[in-house]
């Protein structure tokens, strides 16, 4: 047990260090500072690829141009993969022949890792050929993730009053000088670690009972490393990172985990350096790490008492190691499902729906929130809008006036940061109640259960988090799957963005106010318990009733000693 503890503190610990360094240096890219990779990167971007696709580096966007430029050219990568994977019969590094699969199945693949979601209603290895999973699914989830970042650092800038830049630098500088160059040398150390890296096909061996099988392999290592630092999560195999050859050992899963949390949490300190108020990102930084310890505590105390009533049977007290690789054990299956439901990453290290309902509880309010990390840009945008809700909130308490960063806060900013938090529950609540409300015909169930009602909930969750995890027990490749979460996923992306953008914008063209005499002062302690405190109630309570239902009710029925 003390060891469990101790790899959880020791990975916290290495984020504590590299965040701030991290932070630092994404700062210092886009606020277009030399970094170390400058001189090598700065002539291949200015003098081939800026040429290419004609953008001009010093012309600066409004939010509804950096909107329209980040979804027309979302819309036209997402065609040409689409296309790719519904011809990849006909294409190229294709050895077991797959042909393409359903037109829906396509579509909701297509639209998942466009939108750095990486749901998946498929097996890689049986589905996707290596040209598809390489120049398809690959190459979405380098310019999804850049995209997400993209859009957040246009909003920071446009919050702390500079202009918000050019989508097509930004998203440049995203994947050649953050995404690329980490990459590298990940996919370098996971090979060292035993991820293959190969174009060659499956390798057939016999087994002791004289039996043919034949073990997937491709090109891995530079498929996961991207999955998990661009927090896209999509798995090149099945079973995602819990296959042996995406994650074969303590290592590579030490490698994956920081990598999800690595940019979500400098993303704060980078707010914290355009702001000019490295002592508030500090402050958000540890108020989201202490929520974070939290839930990873309450996951790995559920994981390690384990199921009473399998512990009953068997008559001795052993942690819950149902769906779990014993390479990783309790403790590193534990920190991994909390920090990919809290990055929104949606990569998985054992089988979720074997967890202990407490953890499904603590997943699915992680994705509720999403402030917690959060996804690439996702984590601090949301940190911000609920920072700036906090001081209206607490103005309207007082009868003061209402000012963030020295711009006051009215009625137009009020309703967009409204929007973006209210879309979210919409979005999830309304067809998880369409799919419980017609079960056997959307479903195929005709006995709802407690954990169905968490299978359904996790599902569009997942899908309207742009996170892409599931509950594995639930047939999703359906036409009614398909398309349902498919249409959150896109609501989700793209609503957001656009208000996100429109709000940068806005608050950009606002004059800074001199200081009156009644206007709100909060401290930092104030400011975050107020924060902390709408969270739980703009990201959390909306959701409770789903959760009653579900988990909690699972979790008492468990507990009871019923099957």
């Amino acid at each position: 047990m003390g060891q469990g503890f101790f790899q959880i503190g020791f990975t916290l610990l290495i984020l504590i260090i590299i965040s701030p360094r991290l932070g630092k240096y994404i700062a210092r890219v886009f606020l277009g500072e030399k970094t170390l990779l400058h001189n090598i990167i700065n002539p291949l971007e200015k003098k081939i690829i800026y040429k290419l696709v004609g953008v001009k580096e010093e012309e600066n966007m409004k939010g509804l141009q950096y909107a329209r430029a980040a979804i027309i050219t979302n819309l036209l990568m997402g065609t040409a993969v689409y296309f790719l994977i519904a011809y990849q019969g006909d294409l190229p590094l294709n050895p077991n022949q797959f042909g393409a699969p359903n037109w829906d199945l396509t579509l909701h693949t297509t639209i998942s890792f466009l939108t750095n979601t990486g749901q998946q209603h498929y097996a890689g290895e049986k589905t996707l050929s290596y040209f598809s999973q390489i120049a398809g699914v690959g190459f979405l989830m380098f310019t999804s993730c850049a995209t997400s970042l993209a859009v957040g650092i246009a909003f920071i800038r446009g919050i702390t009053g500079r202009p918000l830049g050019n989508f097509y630098v930004d998203i440049i500088r995203a994947i050649t000088r953050i995404f690329l160059p980490i990459s590298i040398v990940g996919a370098i150390t996971l090979l060292i670690s035993g991820v293959p890296q190969t174009l060659a096909g499956p390798v057939e061996v016999r087994t002791l009972e004289g039996i043919r099988q034949y073990i997937a392999r491709g090109p891995v290592a530079s498929f996961e490393i991207i999955k998990v630092l661009g927090n896209s999560g999509g798995g090149f195999f099945g079973v995602n990172s819990a296959h042996p050859f995406e994650n074969p050992n303590g290592g590579s899963n030490l490698i994956e985990i920081i990598a999800m949390l690595a940019i979500p949490a400098a993303l704060i300190h980078t707010y914290g350096i355009f702001s000019n108020n490295r002592k508030q990102s500090w402050l958000l930084f540890w108020m989201v790490l202490a929520i974070f310890i939290i839930l990873v505590g309450i996951t790995a105390v559920g994981e390690l008492r384990g199921n009473p009533i399998i512990n009953a049977q068997l008559r001795l007290e052993q942690p819950n190691l149902e769906g779990k690789e014993l390479r990783f054990g309790w403790a590193q299956t534990a920190l991994w499902t909390v920090t990919t439901a809290a990055t929104m990453s949606g990569a998985v290290n054992g089988m979720h729906d074997s967890l202990m309902p407490i953890s499904i509880f603590v997943n699915l309010s992680s994705m509720f929130v999403q402030v917690i990390w959060g996804k690439q840009g996702t984590g601090i945008v949301y940190l911000v809008i609920f920072e700036i809700l906090t001081v209206f909130v607490a103005g309207l308490l007082v009868g003061k006036n209402t000012q963030f960063l020295g711009k006051e806060i009215g009625r137009k900013e009020v309703l967009l940061c409204s929007l973006i938090l209210l879309i979210h529950p919409f979005i999830i609540l309304l067809p998880t109640a369409i799919t419980l409300a017609f079960p056997q015909t959307l479903w195929g169930v005709d006995n709802i259960t407690f954990h169905n009602i968490s299978q359904v909930i996790y599902e569009f969750t997942s899908a309207a988090t742009n996170n892409g995890s599931g509950l594995e027990s639930l047939q999703d490749n359906t036409l009614w799957w398909n398309l349902s979460t498919a249409a959150s996923i896109l609501i989700s992306r793209y609503v957001p963005t656009i208000a996100i953008l429109l709000l940068a914008d806005i608050m950009l063209r606002k004059p800074i106010i001199p200081e009156k005499s009644n206007k709100l002062k909060l401290n930092n302690s104030v400011l975050t318990s107020i924060s902390i405190t709408l969270i739980f109630i703009l990201g959390f309570l909306s959701f409770f009733p789903f959760l009653a239902l579900g988990p909690i009710a699972e979790n008492f029925k468990i507990a009871a000693g019923l099957k």
